[in-house]
């Protein structure tokens, strides 16, 4: 057994589970194979991200996507335009993507502007060129069992447990927070390993008892520092998926230096599952890729 191994779901102090290390450890692997496709002579895998708009939050994180493709010798092929963007221009944006044979993934950088429906424009991404797993097509094979693509943070969430070592199969979990982008994928794909799994949100009802009778539970609820020590049963793995900034400082959905002595294993914020989301997305992008090359 591996030295990140947590042998059951027990530990004296909180052991911190390192987003930062998992990332780096896949960007590796990931890093590894896009050159030895070029080695053969092969192309580089291409991701397309598209942001309209200036959202401040949104420019950063296409900045660090751009710079993550680059650091693993994606080729990266951005689009911003102004939020007063059409409809029909983004529409033909996209579909020149859909037919640009250099581009295996298409991101669209969400939130869009009050005018573009999200749900309308992820039904112009073609399902084969889908790098978040966002349209229908792609979740609905998500939940057939046989994914093309994983929603990029859940899927984030499953390396982690695994990189650490942390046993899912019979375990009881519970995923706090029913987002199509996080809460019901994680839910989902935790039941796929054999988890016990409850779903828990703002109209649940005795939510405190239910964290307190799981084994692991997964905090994507929205809402900084919302739960605590007296929130977690003893010895149980916590996944803190929320990032906010609170008085200056990032926090995440949990008040982390509550959990000494309570909990076995937890994500920090920042450096837990926030670093593993851009590494899914290359990682969906170079899945897409060998789709594409067969």
């Amino acid at each position: 057994m591996s030295d990140n191994a947590l042998t059951s779901i027990k530990d004296v102090t909180v052991k911190v589970l390192d987003g930062k290390l998992v990332s780096k450890h896949l960007r590796n692997q990931i890093r590894a194979q896009v050159a030895e496709f070029k080695e053969q002579g092969k192309r580089s895998p291409g991701l397309a991200v598209i942001i309209v708009g200036d959202d401040p939050a949104s420019q950063v994180y296409v900045r660090h996507k751009i710079k993550a493709c680059k650091e693993v010798g994606i080729e990266s092929f951005e689009y911003q335009a102004p939020a007063t963007l059409t409809k029909e221009d983004l529409k033909k944006k996209i579909e020149e993507f859909n037919q640009n044979e250099a581009i295996d993934g298409i991101l669209v950088q969400l939130p869009l502007p009050e005018h573009l429906s999200s749900d309308e424009v992820l039904t112009w991404v073609d399902p084969m060129k889908d790098a978040d797993c966002l349209t229908a097509e792609n979740l609905g094979l998500l939940w057939a069992g046989r994914p093309r693509t994983k929603p990029c943070t859940p899927s984030g969430v499953m390396e982690i447990l695994k990189y650490y070592e942390i046993p899912i199969q019979g375990a009881r979990a519970a995923v706090v927070g029913r987002s199509e982008i996080v809460g019901k994928p994680m839910g989902l794909m935790l039941l796929q390993g054999d988890a016990t799994v409850t779903m828990c949100h703002s109209k649940t009802l005795n939510m405190r008892q239910i964290l307190l009778e799981s084994d692991v539970v997964v905090v994507a609820a929205g809402r900084p520092l919302l739960l605590g020590r007296e929130d977690f049963k003893k010895d149980s793995v916590v996944i803190d998926v929320g990032i906010h900034r609170d008085q200056g400082k990032l926090c995440g959905d949990v008040r982390f230096d509550e959990l000494e002595g309570q909990v076995a294993a937890a994500t920090p914020v920042p450096g837990g599952v926030g670093p593993m989301t851009i590494t899914m997305l290359l990682s969906n992008t170079l899945d897409l890729y060998r789709l594409h090359s067969n």
